[in-house]
């Protein structure tokens, strides 16, 4: 029984149905199914362009995605080699007298491990601001995405203005002031005292 209190129509009631009120499984000849596309029908352009817009919003969100991962990267990076390389400058600080090098020789060593580690934090200070730049040009994309498929305003454009809510500047602020730190350490204590 239907909501009314009427009885349903049977399998056999609804084949004698009026030719007009056709059951919708069965489509007739002359209507093509509604999801079947009529060969010569013109393409729906709105709804092209929707689509593809969505699947560039969706690549987009993945870059965004990918450029905060490669962040934590670059600083997991910088960690390990300077890490690696600092203690090999201390290792050489404290070894150089048993390992009969001169004091010239291990300063040498030292300023050279102290440049590597300069040199791996400027590498990776420079991908985290790419990455950075990256970020902003992705965002900026996106918004166009949802101000044309959404609505003007929909999304608030990035500011860079706001840099000092970024974690990336804290990133880059670390790497500077440990590199600035293991070089004036070095000098005031390493150093000196290999003569």
């Amino acid at each position: 029984m239907g909501e009314s209190g009427q009885l349903r129509p049977g399998p056999a009631q609804l084949d004698q149905a009026r030719p007009d009120q056709a059951r919708p499984d069965e489509a007739q000849p002359d209507q093509a199914q509604p999801d079947q596309a009529q060969p010569d029908a013109p393409p729906d352009t709105a709804a092209i362009r929707h689509e593809f817009a969505l699947e560039r919003y969706r690549y987009l969100l993945q870059q965004i995605q990918a450029v905060n991962e490669n962040a934590h990267r670059f600083l997991a990076l910088y960690q390990t080699l300077a890490t690696a390389l600092v203690t090999a400058a201390l290792a050489l600080f404290v070894g150089y007298r048993k390992w009969d090098l001169t004091a010239d020789t291990a300063r040498g060593g030292v300023i050279g491990l102290l440049t590597l580690v300069t040199v791996v934090a400027a590498f990776t200070g420079t991908l985290i601001v790419v990455g950075a730049l990256a970020w902003l040009d992705y965002r900026h994309e996106e918004c166009d995405i949802t101000d044309e498929i959404v609505g003007p305003g929909f999304r608030k454009r990035p500011r860079p203005g706001n840099f000092l809510r970024w974690y990336e500047t804290y990133v880059v602020l670390f790497i500077l002031v440990s590199v600035l730190t293991m070089w004036v350490l070095a000098a005031v204590f390493l150093l000196p005292a290999m003569r």
